[in-house]
């Protein structure tokens, strides 16, 4: 628009000079006659002009899609992109919310992120988590409207898959994050380090490498590393009955393992009943699988943090103070802003600089500017993800990670966006 109206400026001035003159002399009728013609020309290509900055505001009343997981199932993931709607409005922003057993209802899922290109305003479309059946959508999506950009947040797909069907995919580092939360542990005095998950998980090509990045690790620091197997919250039992089997069996695991023993789950919704029950019966918890004040804490605490919604300064401040009267200081950690809420309205954020002109899609700085709007003052790091079978970096993935926070009296950052992680973990597999 800035060039239009350059144009519009310009050429009002040129007729203007014309018509005045030289300044030497009054203006003959050849002059007269040549500053009427470029009046009117001035004037067709202001109204050109005009035209086109009315074509270009019209373009610029665009629409930006979020699809997410239901609130039971990931509910930061959910809150970021109802936030996001708030800041820029209905009108702007679409949410959608994909089935709670996705793995059993793969057309809904795929009809309900398709959908969203059906409004010709359209012009991104944001899936965080982006689960199984993503890839496939946003291939249909591609042939039917290649100018809306598709972007994963978080999937759940194998990375060289779903990036050859995204314009962009940002997934949390597990590369680096599977060698920092060991370390972190280590740091801590934990000597065993649990890792809670199941099959359907395990079969993710993010989730399985990190299990193995993990693994030496231990090796590294001395640690025991021991995975436990809980029930996957997509299938029969659903939520309920997955968050029952962690109830029951944490008290088993920490008398197994001891109370130096650090725990971590790769789903959701397994989150509350083992904080709830770390800080019953002893264990530490590094962070979440995608961390967050708001992941497991307020339920495994009893809080509510209505009148802190929103600002995460507060909310960290309320659950902190919640965690050491439980005498958990020290033993329990987070990421001070939440990730799902970030990713969720920080990639919409990015999308919106993007269709605007302010931003460049394959630019992890423009990327890690639109992720500060919703928390401010963090720390991130990050890098191109890494093929491990070629060796060759994706130009359009990208692996971010905030800074880890351990929850005290004072609490304390553990300065991990800072740690250079040694480079035999990135071909570990």
């Amino acid at each position: 628009m800035k060039k239009v109206i350059s144009l519009l400026l310009a050429s009002l001035l040129a007729a203007s000079l014309v018509a005045c003159g030289s300044s030497s002399g009054g203006a003959s009728i050849e002059q007269v006659e040549s500053a009427e013609e470029a009046v009117e020309e001035a004037a067709e290509t202001a109204e050109e002009a005009t035209e086109a900055v009315a074509e270009e505001a019209e373009g610029e009343d665009f629409h930006i899609g979020i699809v997410t997981g239901s609130v039971s199932q990931s509910e930061d993931d959910r809150r970021g992109a109802e936030a996001f709607q708030e800041m820029y409005g209905e009108d702007r922003v679409t949410l959608a919310i994909y089935p709670d057993n996705f793995t059993e209802e793969l057309e809904t899922t795929i009809q309900t992120i398709v959908n969203l290109s059906d409004d010709p305003d359209m012009k991104a479309i944001i899936v965080n988590q982006a689960i199984p059946g993503t890839t496939e959508a946003f291939r249909q999506i591609k042939e039917r409207r290649p100018d809306i950009i598709c972007i994963a947040g978080e999937a759940h797909e194998d990375l060289p898959e779903i990036g050859s069907a995204a314009d962009l995919v940002v997934n949390n580092d597990f590369v680096a994050r599977g060698y920092l939360m060991i370390r972190t542990a280590h740091e801590l005095g934990c000597d065993t380090f649990v890792h809670i998950s199941f099959p359907r998980h395990l079969s993710y090509e993010t989730m399985s490498r990190r299990v193995a990045i993990m693994k030496e690790a231990c090796e590294e620091f001395g640690m025991s590393f021991e995975m436990e197997t809980a029930p996957d919250p997509t299938t029969d039992v659903g939520v309920p009955g997955a968050q029952a089997y962690i109830l029951e069996h944490v008290p088993e695991w920490v008398e197994k393992y001891g109370t130096n023993s650090a725990y971590f789950c790769t789903n959701d919704a397994h989150t509350e009943p083992l904080l709830k029950q770390l800080l019953e019966y002893g264990g530490y918890f590094i962070e979440a699988d995608l961390p967050s004040p708001l992941m497991g804490y307020p339920g495994a605490l009893g809080l509510d943090l209505t009148e802190e919604a929103g600002d995460f300064e507060k909310i960290l401040a309320k659950v902190e103070e919640a965690v050491v009267e439980k005498g958990g200081e020290g033993r329990f950690g987070t990421w001070a802003f939440s990730y799902g809420y970030t990713v969720s309205a920080g990639l919409a954020q990015h999308a919106m600089n993007v269709v605007n002109g302010e931003s460049e899609l394959q630019d992890i700085d423009d990327i890690a500017s639109a992720y500060s709007v919703f928390s401010p003052g963090a720390n991130w790091n990050g890098s191109n993800y890494t093929n491990v079978e070629t060796g060759v970096k994706s130009d359009n993935t990208f692996l971010i990670y905030q800074d880890t926070y351990i929850m005290g009296a004072p609490g304390y950052y553990m300065g991990s966006t800072e740690v250079e992680v040694p480079e035999k973990y990135f071909t570990v597999k």
